[in-house]
């Protein structure tokens, strides 16, 4: 089977004015959209009590709900692949981010587990995007060499995102409540597609000029790679553990283990959100810096996730439950499994990167939903703490459980001759 590989060569930004304007056309308008998409994604760490007591929910509840997100965003990755390679990140993000507007606008009227599941659902189908469609945008327009760098900068700005859905929130809910809220992000979110559809550039997209057949055996390309099944099982496992935890778990252990009131839990979760934010760039100026020194994407990707892996075994062990310093070493170590992303579009040609991504981002999302409802299924196993909230024990064997399966991908990852560092795209 033959992939068309016809790339498109970008402008040369090396120019210092035609680098700000990239910035301010190009990079910032879909940084937009994925600050939005880290927000939702991230509020109901901090409106979980609110949901608990007026809704009626379960912790496997609150997992299912908050998991709808991601449930919604993994089952749209695939055919997302195929509109980024054939239609460009412009108009696919744009027309994305109304369905993200609908769901925000519906949650904030929903008074039932269901209505508020689909909502979220809603949601997600309309954030899918926001990672994707902008790392297409950085193949298409940023030097191939700047990937990791860019992407990380890039990555940053839904830290700030999920720094916004911490203490900031927390101040929000003092002046409205999360119905008012949600009502509010809608109207932002219309905002933001209005300027990615009117003030990005056009540019045309790579891999779109095949049939719908060509475009599928792309796939068939990527899911058949062994790079791609060496590095997925430690970048979903990652992915899933950073996505579950500091989306909505991470919120209810420092209540139930560490003690801490509603306060203190937002001055925590904007402490972690924040060193998450720290860690997207200074991972991927460490990738960048490792680049220039010809130490490739490999041993940076399984360094960080090893590292990752020692900053959650003190969390979940409770080596130091009122302790900052493990949970703002999770936030700056969450995104060396990212890396895999300009990792893998390397190894593929431009014309595939759309689906190379999506492909890993597909797998990475399902993990996260299944590990977000499982992780409060499994709490459930447990019956509640005589105080209210959920026992200390719950979160141990729930987390742990979590942690040996992220240990698994990385011996996976490490095995010998498994890899093989891409130096170009082929």
């Amino acid at each position: 089977m033959t992939v068309e590989t016809r790339v498109a060569t970008p402008p040369s930004p090396t120019v210092a004015p035609t680098m700000t304007r990239l910035v301010a056309v190009v990079f910032l308008p879909f940084a937009g959209g994925y600050f939005l998409s880290y927000l939702f994604r991230s509020t109901n760490a901090v409106i979980a009590p609110q949901l608990t007591d007026q809704i009626g929910l379960t912790a496997a509840d609150l997992g299912l709900l908050t998991s709808c997100y991601f449930l919604a965003f993994a089952s749209f990755q695939l055919p997302l692949g195929l509109l980024l390679d054939r239609f460009g990140p412009r108009r696919v993000q744009s027309a994305l981010l109304l369905s993200a507007a609908l769901g925000a606008g519906l949650f904030a009227a929903g008074d039932s587990l269901v209505e508020l599941a689909v909502a979220r659902a809603f949601i997600g189908l309309g954030v899918s995007g926001g990672l994707m469609a902008s790392f297409k945008a950085i193949t298409l327009w940023f030097p191939k060499d700047r990937w990791p760098l860019v992407n990380g900068c890039f990555l940053a700005m839904g830290g700030l995102g999920a720094i916004a859905a911490t203490a900031p929130l927390e101040a929000a809910l003092e002046v409205t409540d999360w119905r008012g809220v949600f009502a509010g992000l809608a109207a932002v979110t219309v905002l933001v597609a209005a300027v990615i559809r009117f003030a990005v550039p056009e540019r045309p997209a790579t891999g779109g000029h095949g049939t719908f057949r060509q475009q599928v055996a792309g796939y068939r390309t990527v899911f058949g790679d062994r790079l791609f099944w060496r590095v997925a099982p430690l970048t979903v496992t990652t992915m899933t553990a950073n996505l579950a935890i500091q989306g909505l778990w991470a919120g209810p252990w420092l209540r139930d283990v560490a003690g801490f009131d509603r306060a203190g839990v937002a001055t925590y979760l904007f402490a972690i959100a924040a060193a998450m934010t720290a860690g997207f760039v200074a991972t991927g100026a460490f990738a960048d810096w490792c680049g220039r020194r010809g130490i490739g994407l490999i041993p940076v990707v399984g360094g960080l996730c090893a590292a990752f892996l020692l900053a959650q075994a003190a969390i979940a062990f409770e080596l130091a439950p009122a302790s900052l310093l493990p949970w703002l070493a999770f936030g700056l170590l969450a995104n060396g499994a990212a890396l895999a992303y300009p990792l893998l579009n390397r190894h593929f040609p431009l014309a595939l990167a759309g689906r190379a991504s999506t492909g890993l981002n597909t797998l990475a999302f399902f993990g996260a939903f299944a590990g977000q409802y499982l992780l409060g299924a499994a709490i459930d196993l447990w019956p509640p703490a005589e105080a209210g909230g959920y026992r200390p024990e719950a979160y141990r064997w729930a987390f742990g459980g979590l942690l040996a399966l992220q240990a698994a991908g990385l011996l996976w990852y490490l095995l010998p001759g498994g890899t093989r560092e891409p130096e170009t795209a082929r």
